[in-house]
């Protein structure tokens, strides 16, 4: 059997949750198992499966591992590093998630050149003591926008830099459509995705997963063109096809859609 422990601070409980989560999804048609506990203020997730699918399984760990840090560790950085002038709370999640998910490629490059799956991977120590050159170009991008924070005051110069963040990062996807109904948002691709798995979005959990997905084409089915309809219109700008439907289809009567998204 080849098997990994994978530590994190238990302060760090979503850290932990997530590659749980991602782990036990993604690795299970490989006889792998995967478990969890907490025990001295550290949350260990164990993953132990057979040697003829370890090159299948350290691959699904490698890209869970790359994930957590430019999502929960770059958030967070960013979170106490960067200091912006006061926005529409929408606004300012959606400046902060484009950062995140900006020259993403080099984040993951940054990442996969320092990692090597042992025994133990105690993800808090890579973090800060294997990865100072990805902080540090982090830094460079936060120390930019902290430095132009007197221009970004204006509410147009702001939104400006968001579109061009926005445009500027890598597509993800060539074409999805989201769907309005009164549970919420559903955004469909309409094939196989190993990323999200949910589908009742609050308007925050839809802008937040359409910028990581990064469509080149949405098709928008919604009964307004206010509000998040509206604000998608202004940030995607030209990406945004805006199909006004009071009765809109429900996507579960769709044959082969698949429901992508995280919760907020």
């Amino acid at each position: 059997m080849w098997e990994l422990s994978i530590s994190v601070d238990s302060k760090n409980f979503e850290v932990a949750r997530f590659v749980y989560q991602t782990l036990k999804a993604q690795t299970s048609e490989y006889d792998t198992v995967v478990t969890c506990y907490e025990e001295y203020e550290k949350i260990y997730v164990l993953l132990a499966c057979p040697e003829t699918e370890q090159v299948r399984v350290s691959g699904i760990v490698e890209r869970c591992i790359i994930k957590t840090i430019c999502n929960f560790y770059k958030e967070k950085f960013l979170t106490e590093n960067l200091h912006l002038p006061s926005h529409e709370t929408m606004t300012v999640m959606a400046f902060k998630k484009a950062l995140i998910n900006f020259d993403k490629e080099t984040d993951f490059y940054l990442i996969s050149k320092n990692l090597n799956l042992q025994k133990n991977l105690y993800l808090d120590s890579f973090y800060f003591f294997r990865l100072r050159a990805l902080r540090e170009k982090w830094t460079e991008l936060v120390t930019l926008a902290n430095e132009n924070s007197d221009y970004l005051v204006s509410s147009d110069a702001f939104f400006d830099l968001l579109k061009f963040l926005i445009d500027n990062l890598e597509i993800g996807e060539e074409e999805i459509s989201v769907f309005e109904d009164e549970k919420g948002y559903s955004i469909c691709l309409g094939r196989d995705s190993d990323d999200f798995q949910c589908n009742e979005l609050s308007s925050e959990g839809l802008v937040s997963s359409l910028i990581e997905l990064c469509p080149k084409k949405i098709n928008l089915f919604c009964k307004s063109d206010e509000g998040t309809a509206g604000f998608l219109s202004k940030i995607f700008e030209e990406r945004v096809n805006v199909c006004y439907d009071k009765a809109v289809e429900k996507i579960t009567d769709r044959p082969n859609a698949v429901f992508v998204g995280r919760k907020v």
